[in-house]
C-alpha cells in the first residue's frame, strides 16, 4: 500500500447483508482508483450464526489487494494506516462520525437501502423536531396515507417500520438523522433510473449530497452444499421461466402454522418451486440467534406435502440466492424484500411477489409495488416481529400466497418492466453510466482531501 494517496475507513454493522454490501462497494473504489485502499473494521458481530462467521472469513481470504478486512472489538489506534481520505460509516453506525470528527477527517455515509427510504426517515426526524414524539407515534399507529417528499403516490401508514411506533425507535431516529446531516456526503444503493424522483427530492434541501452508486451486489454465487448442487442440477432439467423462488432472508423464519399456510399455497398455485425454508429459533434463545436449517423440514410441513410435490418442488435449507436468480428455470422471486434482495432480483430481471417481514421492508415493497409496479403483491403489511417469536403475527392464508404465485408468474406486463429495468441496472454501473458518473465524483472527493 506504499503507492496509495488516500485510505478509506469503512465501518459497517455486522449483519451479512451490511458486510456484504461494504465489501462491494470498496471493491468498486478500489478497482476504479489505484490510489485508493480500504480497511474496513468490524465490530465484534452480535449475532451466533456460522453463516455469518463463515462469510466474514471467505471475505477476509478473498478480498483484493488495497483492502484489508479487520474484525477487531477496539477499531481505534490501529497501526499503518496512510493519509486517512475519510471514514465511511453506516448510518446505523452514526456515533463513529465522532470519532471521524477526533481525527479530524471527512465522515461519509453509506446508505445500503434505498433513498425513498432515506426520504421516509429524514420526513420522520424533521416531523419530530417540528411537532413533536407522541404526534409521530400517533400518526404511524394510524390507519391513513401520508405524503412524503421521496414518493409519488401517497403511502400508507401501515407500511411505516413498526420501531417508529415507539420512542427508543424514534429517537434513534432523530439522533442517526441528525449525525448524517453532518457528513461530508450521503453514497446509496440505489440507481438513479430506478429511483429518480426520491434522488431528486433531496435536490436544493440542507441534507448532503447524495451519490447514487448501485447497484452494488455481491454477485459470486457459490455452491456449498450437496444440497446446492442437487438444487441446481434439478432447476437445469426445469423449463425456462417455470420456476418459483421463496426465499425470505437470512433472519426469515416461520411458525408452524404460517408454515403449513404457504405449503398449500404453494401446492395449489400448480407451479414448480424451490422453497428455502429455515427453523426460527427457539423462544427461550436470545433475539441474536438466527434462524437455522431443519433437520427434517417434513416434520413441518403438511401431511404428505413432500409426495404431492415430489419432482414438482425442492424444500431445502439456506440457498446460493444469486445463482438461483441467476438460472434461466427461475421465473419468479417471493422475497422478505430486504433491499440487497431486490436489487438483484432487478439485476437478474425477475419479478417478485412481496412478503415482507421487518425493519424497513413493507416501505420497500410498497415501493417495488405501487410507487414502480416492479412487483406483484402477497401482502405488503404482513409484519413478522423477528425480536419476539411469542408474538402475535398476522398470518397470510394460503389462498393470498395462491393467488400471489399466480400474479408472479402470470403477470406479463409486470415482468416486461422489470426485464427493461435489468438493462438499465446493469447500464448505470458500466462506463458512461448514472452510477459510475457518481463513483467518479465520490473518488475525485476522497482523494481532494489529502491536497
Amino acid at each position: 500500500m506504499e503507492n496509495t494517496f488516500a485510505e478509506l475507513i469503512f465501518i459497517p454493522i455486522p449483519g451479512v447483508g451490511h458486510i456484504m454490501s461494504t465489501i462491494e462497494m470498496a471493491k468498486v473504489l478500489v478497482n476504479r482508483d489505484q490510489r485508493l485502499s480500504i480497511t474496513v473494521l468490524i465490530i465484534d458481530p452480535p449475532y451466533t450464526s456460522l453463516a455469518l462467521a463463515s462469510y466474514i472469513e471467505s471475505l477476509a481470504k478473498n478480498t483484493i489487494e488495497r483492502i484489508r478486512l479487520n474484525v477487531v472489538a477496539d477499531m481505534i489506534n490501529q497501526p499503518g494506516f496512510g493519509s486517512l481520505g475519510g471514514f465511511v460509516v453506516d448510518i446505523l453506525s452514526s456515533s463513529m462520525i465522532d470519532v471521524a470528527n477526533e481525527f479530524n477527517v471527512p465522515t461519509y455515509v453509506f446508505f445500503t437501502s434505498n433513498a425513498a427510504f432515506l426520504g421516509f426517515k429524514v420526513y420522520m426526524e424533521t416531523l419530530c423536531a417540528d411537532q413533536n414524539q407522541d404526534y409521530v407515534i400517533e400518526l404511524s399507529k394510524a390507519e391513513g396515507e401520508i405524503l412524503l417528499p421521496s414518493f409519488v403516490k401517497p403511502v400508507p401508514t401501515k407500511v411505516f417500520p413498526q420501531v417508529y411506533q415507539t420512542e427508543d425507535g424514534l429517537d434513534f431516529l432523530m439522533y442517526s438523522i441528525r449525525k448524517m446531516r453532518e457528513a461530508k456526503a450521503i453514497m446509496v444503493n440505489t440507481f438513479l433510473e430506478l429511483e429518480r424522483h426520491a434522488i431528486k427530492s433531496f435536490s436544493n434541501t440542507n441534507f448532503p449530497p447524495l451519490y447514487p452508486v448501485g447497484p452494488i451486489l455481491n454477485l459470486d454465487g457459490v455452491v456449498g452444499k450437496a444440497e446446492d448442487r442437487d438444487v441446481i442440477g434439478w432447476l437445469d432439467d426445469q423449463p425456462p421461466c417455470s420456476v418459483v423462488f421463496l426465499c425470505f432472508g437470512s433472519m426469515g423464519s416461520f411458525n408452524e402454522v404460517q408454515v403449513k399456510e404457504i405449503a398449500y399455497g404453494l401446492e395449489r398455485s400448480g407451479y414448480r418451486f424451490v422453497w428455502s425454508l429455515r427453523r426460527p429459533p427457539l423462544p427461550t434463545q436470545s433475539f441474536k440467534v438466527l434462524p437455522d436449517d431443519f433437520s427434517d423440514s417434513g416434520a413441518v410441513l403438511p401431511d404428505g406435502f413432500q409426495e404431492r410435490t415430489m419432482g414438482k418442488g425442492k424444500v431445502i435449507g439456506w440457498a446460493p440466492q444469486v445463482l438461483m436468480l441467476a438460472h434461466p428455470a427461475v421465473g419468479g422471486f417471493v422475497s422478505h424484500c430486504g433491499w440487497n434482495s431486490m436489487l438483484e432480483s432487478l439485476w437478474f430481471g425477475v419479478p417478485v411477489a412481496t412478503c415482507p417481514m421487518y425493519t424497513e421492508q413493507q416501505m420497500n415493497a410498497f415501493e417495488m409495488v405501487v410507487e414502480l409496479g416492479l412487483a406483484v403483491e402477497i401482502k405488503m403489511d404482513y409484519k413478522n416481529n423477528v425480536f419476539n417469536p411469542e408474538s402475535d403475527m398476522v398470518i397470510i392464508s394460503a389462498e393470498e400466497i395462491e393467488k400471489g404465485i399466480r400474479r408472479l408468474m402470470e403477470d406479463n406486463e409486470v415482468r416486461a418492466k422489470v426485464k427493461a429495468m435489468s438493462k438499465l441496472s446493469r447500464a448505470s454501473v458500466t462506463e458512461g453510466g448514472s452510477s459510475y458518473a457518481s463513483v467518479g465524483c465520490l473518488v475525485q472527493d476522497f482523494t481532494s482531501n489529502n491536497t
